[in-house]
């Protein structure tokens, strides 16, 4: 589900995108990658382990550089404990008109 969002500010439009993403986490790859299967579900490889958060923290890391954001406009917001996470990705944007 994508949402857009627009403020005006003395010339400038400031585009805001939310994306939500329901993804798979693989942890303890040799590999750090994400890609896409067939149904178009993003699969997320990590070479942390599932300990601590560290899985969770490299799969925010890989989808911000994916999605070409910052770390902190990626949001995990359920599946803490699970490889099926929901992710939130927040993309802003300055267009002048």
């Amino acid at each position: 589900m994508t949402r857009f969002s627009t403020q005006k500010f003395s010339g400038y439009f400031i585009i805001t995108a939310t994306l939500k993403l329901a993804v798979i986490v693989h942890p303890n790859s040799r590999k750090q990658r994400v890609e896409k299967d067939l149904f178009g579900t993003l699969h997320i490889y990590v070479s942390a382990p599932p300990l601590e958060g560290k899985a969770n923290a490299a799969a925010i890391e890989s989808l911000a550089n994916y999605f070409k954001v910052k770390k902190s406009h990626v949001v995990l917001l359920s599946g803490h404990t699970a490889k099926q996470k929901l992710f939130e990705v927040i993309k802003d944007g300055e267009h002048n008109y």
